[in-house]
């Protein structure tokens, strides 16, 4: 049986976003808490456009970690969770800028999801993968650094495309050379890569999207896809590279709206059947390449449409439609 479930791994948290936009972290009054977490988002942007989707991570055994648990469950997602009682549940403060894009705060010192040891990742959570995905927050520190990466080898030794979002957070890292080093170092044991233009300005020193992309293939991703904001995105690989547009949306909250688009990305290869030794093939396939781009760019965009990541992610009819409107 062909595999199509999309594993991840990494951070799940409580962000707490705030009811009224355009206003400074100290100036906000009243939150509203939504489930989070890079990794958890995309779980969930899977979930909700009807593929099969698995979560792995640790919360605390706390109110918080019960809730998430449900919001895992509600948007579809099966929560591959453990509990601990060493840390709390993570959570994060959002500021929304009136442009619908943000400030952090965080609260994980450490977090519960920073103590995923890899021994709790459980070999029947990996083997129906058809894609395995992680970010960055989980390399920052151990014992969770070595569960990632295990897990991600682990899962490619199971016939998994391996799909990796630096999704670079300064704040959490000890310093900006220690993030990067550490973001760099992992692009080997990715298949697929996707990062943003301002992400690939960090990584290499201001490089264009382009010249960054290529020196990421130049490390071992068979595929490097950069996300332009309101431009839509670009695929790169070896052979070549293909531009898609996004939709035009009003943002309310950018929160997620990342997460979106490569949840968005990874159902179309999982449902399409793409694995990683078809990965240049299909990206190199224009029809699909340009498709599957255009799909993504639109889950991210509607997810800027309401407030929240998970809450705010749409539904593949929902996408279908915005995406009839705008052909």
């Amino acid at each position: 049986m062909e595999k199509r479930t999309v594993v991840c791994l990494g951070e799940l948290l409580i962000d707490f976003v705030p009811e009224i936009s355009g206003l400074p972290l100290a100036k906000v009054e009243t939150f509203r808490k939504a489930a989070g977490g890079a990794p958890a988002n995309v779980a969930a942007a899977v979930a909700r456009l009807g593929g099969k989707a698995r979560f792995i991570g640790k919360v605390g055994r706390d109110p918080f970690g019960a809730f998430l648990r449900e919001a895992l469950a509600e948007a579809g997602v099966e929560p591959a969770l453990v509990e601990t009682d060493e840390a709390r549940t993570g959570l994060a403060f959002v500021s929304l800028r009136d442009d619908g894009e943000r400030d952090f705060l965080f609260y994980r010192e450490p977090a519960a999801d920073m103590l995923l040891r890899k021994e709790d990742v459980k070999e029947a959570w990996l083997g129906d993968a058809a894609v395995f995905h992680f970010g960055s927050v989980s390399l920052i520190a151990e014992p969770c650094r070595s569960a990632t990466m295990d897990a991600a080898r682990r899962a490619r030794a199971r016939g998994a495309l391996v799909s990796y979002d630096p999704n670079v957070r300064l704040p959490l890292w000890t310093s900006a050379d220690y993030a990067r080093r550490v973001i760099l170092d992992q692009l080997p044991f990715a298949d697929i890569v996707k990062v943003s233009e301002e992400e690939v300005g960090f990584l290499y020193g201001g490089a264009s999207a382009e010249d960054g992309a290529r020196l990421m293939l130049g490390a071992g991703p068979r595929c490097v896809v950069v996300t332009l904001g309101a431009a839509g995105s670009r695929v790169f690989t070896r052979a070549g590279e293909l531009a898609a547009p996004t939709v035009r949306v009003d943002a309310i909250d950018t929160t997620g709206a990342g997460d979106g688009f490569v949840g968005g990305l990874l159902w179309r290869l999982a449902d399409a059947g793409v694995g990683a030794a078809r990965l240049e093939e299909a990206f190199a396939d224009p029809s699909f390449a340009g498709e599957a781009l255009r799909f993504a760019n639109a889950v991210g965009a509607l997810a800027t449409t309401k407030r929240g990541a998970i809450p705010a992610l749409p539904t593949r009819p929902e996408v279908e439609r915005r995406l009839a409107g705008e052909a």
